[in-house]
């Protein structure tokens, strides 16, 4: 069964729970197909963690979620050794981030050292404890949510730990129209804690992972579109809007998600559509404005579509 093929029955089963925020769910889709992770910026209360909950449920994976404070201490996160007496050894005791899915919710209210208790799990796929390296699980995704920074009571996340989302995706309010149809499934009787009567099917297992990266693997990218995706980086370093513009791991990520989305929508080559589409989520959270660029009220989406503006599109 090919991608685009098992992306409509995904987007069938979604539909059962999650109203509005198609953009958004299928962004996190794409990172997931991807092999990388998200980082969900928006209020509370705009359905982020249904959306991490129903695509553990549509890929039959274990889900575990973790909320950050500022108490939150590393050892909470990835576990610890503890002493058994009776033994008299160490055994380890595993913290939720030994999962396949693992939802960090509000991870900027916990301090930065507790955050970077991620980075080795992010890029490397294991922790170390105690000196010694613990493999995570096949797949592996951390679906993080963030407040606005401007809220009370939050970190802002280091570029290194930002560096290792493979996008960033804002999560804005419902339309009235779609918050008026939420109000109505609720009213008759829908209720997002008990997703297990909402009818919600997996569609794949995670064993099948394996086949679906290789058709990923072999969606061609032609010279043209290479070239693309490295003058967006380019670009970037020499706009005058930003200090910090977009490293080879933007361009890799840029890359790799754009191949991803080709064949969620069927076809088995990347256009420069498809890097539009995901340039933004790939960069917005990589680049880091100008002062001056802020206070004429530029923002890190802006910039970025200036940038690919200026820039002409391959044939």
């Amino acid at each position: 069964m090919s991608l685009s093929t098992l992306y409509t029955q995904i987007q069938a089963e979604a539909a059962k729970v999650i109203v509005g925020q198609e953009d958004v769910f299928e962004q996190i889709v794409v990172a997931f197909f991807s092999g990388g992770h998200v980082l969900l910026e928006g209020v509370p209360g705009t359905a982020k963690t249904l959306m991490a909950k129903t695509l553990a449920r549509l890929i039959d994976a274990e889900f575990r979620r973790i909320q950050f404070t500022a108490d939150l201490m590393p050892s909470d996160v990835i576990g610890t050794q503890v002493f058994d007496a009776d033994s008299g050894h160490f055994n380890l005791r595993q913290g939720p981030i030994f999962t396949q899915i693992l939802l960090t919710d509000e991870i900027n209210r916990a301090p930065a050292k507790t955050q970077s208790a991620l980075l080795e799990a992010m890029e490397e796929r294991q922790v170390t404890i105690d000196g010694v390296g613990y493999p995570l699980t096949d797949p592996f995704m951390v679906l993080a949510t963030q407040n606005p920074v401007e809220y009370e009571g939050t970190y802002p996340l280091p570029e290194a730990q930002l560096d290792r989302f493979l996008f960033k995706v804002v999560v804005d309010y419902p339309q009235e129209s779609v918050e008026q149809e939420i109000l109505r499934r609720y009213h008759s009787g829908f209720d997002a804690h008990r997703l297990n009567e909402s009818g919600i099917q997996a569609v794949i297992i995670p064993a099948a992972l394996a086949e679906i990266r290789a058709e990923i693997r072999n969606v061609t990218v032609e010279a043209g579109i290479l070239a693309y995706i490295t003058a967006i980086a380019v670009a970037s370093r020499r706009s005058p809007d930003l200090i910090l513009g977009g490293s080879p791991r933007a361009s890799i990520a840029l890359l790799q998600t754009s191949k991803t989305y080709a064949a969620l929508q069927g076809r088995d080559y990347v256009t420069p559509d498809d890097v539009k589409t995901l340039v933004a989520p790939v960069y917005r959270h990589r680049v880091i404005l100008r002062p001056e660029a802020e206070i004429e009220g530029i923002d890190a989406d802006a910039a970025v579509r200036r940038i690919v503006a200026g820039l002409p599109v391959p044939r």
